[in-house]
Order: C-alpha cells, then structure tokens, then sequence
C-alpha cells in the first residue's frame, strides 16, 4: 500500500471517529424542569430560604454550567421591581443576572435579541434549560418580556459580547425623557472579559 493511501485511509478514520463522537448523545438538561412535587406542609413559622446549588468546576471548554441548579425560588432575581427597592438596583439586579449566565455560558457571551428573546433565554430556552429567573416571575409581562417597575419593557443594548447595557423608561413610561435610567457595565481593567 502506498504511503498517499495509507494517509488517505488514516484521514478518513479520523474523520469518521470524530463525525461519531460528535453524534454521541450529551446531557440536555442538568437543572430539575419542574419542581419536586413533595410540597412541605404549612407551618406558623415560614421556612427558611434554601441555599443555590454548589459551584461546579467547568470540566472544559465547552458550555458546561458552573452552577447545577438555578432553583426558581432562589434567584438573583428575586427582589426584582420589589416595592422597598429602587430601579437602580432593579437595573444592578439585572447586571447580576446576566453576569450569572455569562458564568453559565462562558463561550457564549451575552443572551442575544430583543427582550423577549433575552428573557426566554434567562428563563430556561438555551442548550442548557437553566433557569436564571423564573417564568412566572411578576417582572416578565405576558408577551414575555423583563418590565421595570412602572411596566415598561426593560431596553437592552449590547456593548460588547460580554456586556450588556440596561435601560428603564422611568415613571413617565417613555424613552428619552430626563428620569430614564440606565445601567452602563464598566470597560474590563486591561480590555479582558468581563463576567
């Protein structure tokens, strides 16, 4: 057999081991989709929130979750529009939210779309299925999308892949007037990413 044969053989056994690795099936979803449906029986003294899951280490490159449950009752999300609260930690909030799933999908960067698509992402429509934030979170409108405080659809503006600009209408419900406010990530020290 010739040396160009046996290297034309070679390659295409190459070709074909990794054509099945890539068929090989991979865990579709590492957080519960619905929740346990033990319910804890009601008591005179509410319960304790629960802790988020442990930090897994990545095992590699890929999009592996560094967090194996994003449980819908305990979230970065959770005192979003609160009444105590303010639009500006509504907005720091937000931030914190994104930076979770930077964490989650580190080679994906920022969720991508308008608000409905960023919010379909943060609720559980990725490769993953992690929830970031709940679906029936009050702050998601029925179309679906992240509302501020006062029902106005939340603007988002991607400043990079790994930040993402936030903006709220304000009290008056409409865009450029003196009482918007926004939420402006800072540049990453030395042009790095910014998780």
């Amino acid at each position: 057999m010739s040396f160009r044969r046996l290297l034309f053989v070679f390659g295409l056994a190459l070709l074909g081991g990794a054509f099945v690795w890539w068929l090989l099936p991979r865990p579709a979803d590492l957080s519960p989709a619905t929740p346990s449906p033990a319910a804890p029986a009601a008591s005179a003294v509410p319960a304790a929130p629960s802790l988020p899951a442990a930090p897994v280490p990545s095992a590699g490159a890929n999009d592996r979750p560094l967090f194996v449950d994003a449980s819908p009752t305990v979230s970065v999300a959770a005192a979003l529009n609160d009444p105590g609260s303010t639009i500006t930690r509504d907005l720091t909030l937000l931030n914190d939210l994104l930076s979770d799933w930077r964490l989650n999908f580190p080679n994906a960067g920022n969720p991508w779309g308008e608000n409905a698509e960023i919010t379909a992402a943060l609720t559980g429509d990725n490769a993953l299925g992690l929830r970031l934030i709940p679906r029936t979170h009050p702050a998601i409108n029925a179309a679906g999308e992240l509302v501020d405080r006062w029902g106005t659809p939340f603007l988002f503006h991607a400043l990079a892949g790994d930040r993402m600009e936030v903006r709220s209408a304000g009290a008056d419900k409409k865009f450029g007037t003196p009482d918007d406010a926004r939420f402006t990530p800072p540049s990453p020290p030395g042009g790095g990413p910014l998780l």
